[in-house]
């Protein structure tokens, strides 16, 4: 029998909220969003047609006392959070509304992997060698361990992500691998279980989508390759897993609907394999019972949207085509653009994205606007950067260039080593494996250096004469025609010829930059470059992305006479006066504020004395080096 969907409280925020929001506002379906503190002016809550505040994401009985109060027919949990929660989809349904997702039974025997690699063996699907019993004993896993050898995997049996995983290549090494990851496995998840599986050097990450109804069908939509991860993250996928061996394909796909069948399984789900590259076989990894972050790459590939499918499926609709009528088409990539320190160690950054740009042609999953802040709260993703195209070459050749076309600042980012990981001339041709990253690290972090061009049109930038590719009106009252920048690192010599043309000098190089046909050419040679002044910052993007601090030019700032003057640091405007003729003032007061090169300037007295003159009002324009205020001599 079948439910029809009116409203949908999304119990999650940022991008996927947002994702399922836009196919629900297609198929006329009310959107109710949920939002703490943090979240009061986020996207998700502007894109709801209602919003409830909440203490936590994470708090079942509020997230379902919410959806009851707010009359929603169902519940979508997203990805993370309470997503693969059993207890959540149950008191969901407890309170008389549809789980958009799999039902408790499901979520809870997938989310135990031991109790998950039974059900695939049960179900004929090939698991790894290993130790997976009820006996949690040192000495049992010890016993187990040497009848396994090396290498081989402690894992969490709760676990995911990495956590509370540890690899064994030494026997000696085992007790302490052992405890470490249950101590690890009992504070992330709870449950201190382990696991042992052999370990296989050289695999990859593939995983097969299915989709099942409440009629007892289920498909499969493809399989997706996830083998470029770093610390078990995923950066890059794509669909089809390339290069992958029809025969296996096959059986990794059959074997993915046998699992889903005999566990009753309906709604998105995504089973999960290791395919060893030296012994031409793949093992069941895990499934995971919810929408995939990646999702995106096989919709390009199928033309399905899955959310579409969730709802119809939540509904009581059987799936609307059967095996036989799906079809694959193209190839497909998804980049996720995440706010990190790579040079760090790819440590999770923060920051307000003072600039954020997409590229048109490319599908681009966000939750955050300019202005948003990156904080330490929730998941550092910024975007998911997706392309399609007829063939696998035409795709990848489509990602690097919608990198190169993405922009952000306010924030470190992974996008450099993206960009670099998409022109690996290996990952090309389809050599992936997860190890890939790891292997060549150096090389894929490696900061290339900005040549003569990119520091002439930052300097263009610091100057005020060039923003966003475009000539500004500073051209045109430019004076002095030379001048000089300062950026970390360089010093410029600035000089207009012309409107649109200006000779910047650096180290003796000279850079000849023109401004032609809205695109900026430096010594005859188009650069392809946009240019974004931030404060505090000059960034020049594409390709590659290069960020500069803008030296503060009260740094430079003459305090003559003893400290007694103060002297106008650059051209700009006065904004406020904040002392007057005969008033005292202590070193580090404010005296006035400049407006130059989109940034305010705080003026401060170098030394304690008493206001003598005020030379500038509040209002006017001032040149370089112009008097402002002056103090009375010391004594």
């Amino acid at each position: 029998m079948t439910q029809p969907i009116r409203s949908v409280l999304v119990a999650n925020r940022g991008e996927i909220a947002l994702r399922v929001f836009r196919t629900c506002r297609r198929l006329g379906i009310e959107t109710i969003a949920l939002y703490t503190d943090l979240d009061v002016s986020a996207p998700h809550v502007k894109a709801a047609d209602r919003a409830i505040r909440m203490s936590s994401y994470l708090d079942i009985d509020e997230v379902v006392a919410a959806a009851v109060e707010a009359d929603a027919d169902a519940v979508h949990p997203g990805y993370g959070f309470l997503s693969e929660n059993a207890g959540f989809a149950a008191a969901v349904e407890a309170a008389g509304l549809v789980f958009i997702g799999p039902g408790p039974d499901a979520i809870a025997r997938m989310g135990s992997k031991i109790e998950a690699k039974a059900a695939a063996e049960a179900a004929g699907v090939p698991v790894l060698p290993g130790y997976r019993g009820e006996g949690q004993s040192d000495a049992r896993l010890l016993e187990e361990a040497k009848a396994l050898g090396t290498p081989f995997l402690v894992k969490a049996s709760a676990g995911g992500g990495g956590r509370g995983m540890r690899l064994v290549t030494d026997l000696g090494d085992a007790p302490e691998a052992i405890a470490s990851a249950r101590a690890e496995a009992k504070g992330a998840f709870g449950d201190p279980a382990v696991f042992l599986e052999r370990y296989a050097p050289r695999v990859r990450h593939v995983e097969v989508q299915v989709l099942g109804d409440t009629h007892g069908t289920v498909l499969h939509l493809g399989d997706r390759d996830c083998s470029l991860q770093r610390n078990h993250q995923k950066l890059i996928e794509e669909a089809p897993a390339a290069d992958l061996p029809e025969a296996v394909r096959d059986d990794m796909r059959a074997a993915a609907v046998r699992l889903a069948q005999a566990i009753g399984y309906r709604s998105a789900g995504t089973v999960e394999y290791l395919y060893d590259l030296a012994r031409g076989e793949y093992y069941f990894l895990e499934m995971n019972t919810r929408l995939q972050v990646e999702h995106p790459v096989t919709e390009a590939i199928t033309g399905i949207d899955l959310v579409e499918w969730q709802l119809r499926v939540a509904s009581g609709e059987p799936l609307p085509a059967a095996q036989a009528d799906l079809t694959i088409t193209g190839h497909a990539f998804e980049a996720r653009l995440y706010a990190e320190d790579v040079p760090a160690g790819f440590l999770p950054a923060t920051g307000t994205l003072t600039h954020l740009h997409f590229p048109e042609g490319a599908r681009a999953d966000t939750g955050v606007r300019p202005g948003d802040t990156i904080s330490p709260w929730y998941d550092p993703m910024i975007a998911k950067i997706i392309t399609r195209g007829a063939t696998r070459a035409i795709a990848l050749s489509r990602l690097r260039a919608a990198l190169e076309d993405t922009e952000v600042a306010g924030s470190v980012t992974n996008l450099s080593f993206l960009a670099a990981l998409s022109r690996h001339e290996g990952f090309a041709r389809g050599e992936v494996d997860t190890g890939l990253i790891g292997r060549d690290i150096d090389a894929l972090t490696a900061a290339a250096a900005p040549d003569l061009a990119v520091q002439a049109l930052a300097a263009l930038g610091a100057a005020g004469l060039a923003d966003g590719g475009g000539a500004l009106t500073g051209f045109a009252l430019w004076s002095p025609l030379l001048r000089t920048v300062a950026l970390d690192g360089l010093t410029a010599g600035v000089e207009v010829l012309a409107p649109g043309h200006a000779r910047v000098t650096i180290d003796g190089a000279v850079a000849d930059c023109r401004l032609i046909a809205g695109g900026w050419w430096v010594n005859g040679r188009p650069s392809g470059a946009r240019i974004v002044l931030t404060p505090g910052r000059v960034s020049v993007f594409g390709p590659g992305a290069f960020h500069f601090d803008l030296t503060d030019p009260l740094d430079r700032a003459t305090q003559a006479a003893g400290g007694g003057l103060t002297l106008s640091p650059m051209p700009g405007l006065v904004k406020a006066v904040f002392v007057t003729a005969g008033q005292a003032v202590a070193a580090g007061d404010r005296l006035a504020v400049l407006e130059a090169m989109k940034m305010e300037h705080t003026l401060t007295a170098a030394r304690d004395g008493t206001v003598a003159e005020v030379l500038a009002e509040a209002g006017s324009q001032v040149e370089a080096g112009v008097a402002l205020i002056r103090l009375e001599e010391e004594e």
